[in-house]
């Protein structure tokens, strides 16, 4: 692979990342979950703005990515909690970062 290729690739996983993290949403999804799995009316509560049809679709996003696990519990009743994969807690440090960035300067 040349340097050309490399780059490339690189920037197009850059370009896939901050169009997952770029919908609305998301972020504020993945860092409600940063320290501790959560359910889904927890969710909700921690962003009222947030339809419950939009964050439906944004959970199924985040699964599809990896970013987000569903845990079934089975207790009774069935409770469904969400919870960061390693993947997702790897992103929810990199948006500490931008965290920080947003208290400093707006």
């Amino acid at each position: 692979m040349t340097e050309l290729d490399q780059k490339n690739e690189i920037c197009h996983k850059v370009e896939e990342c901050y169009h997952i993290i770029g919908k609305k949403w998301m972020a504020l999804i993945i860092y409600t979950l940063m320290k501790e799995p959560k359910r889904f009316s927890e969710i909700h509560t921690f962003i009222p703005d947030l339809s419950k049809r939009m964050l439906t679709e944004r959970m199924k996003e985040l699964e599809d990515t990896g970013i987000v696990i569903r845990n079934v519990i089975p207790d009774r009743p069935v409770r469904i909690e969400y919870s960061l994969t390693r993947k997702g807690n790897d992103l929810g440090t990199a948006l500490q970062a931008v965290e920080g960035w947003a208290e400093k300067w707006l």
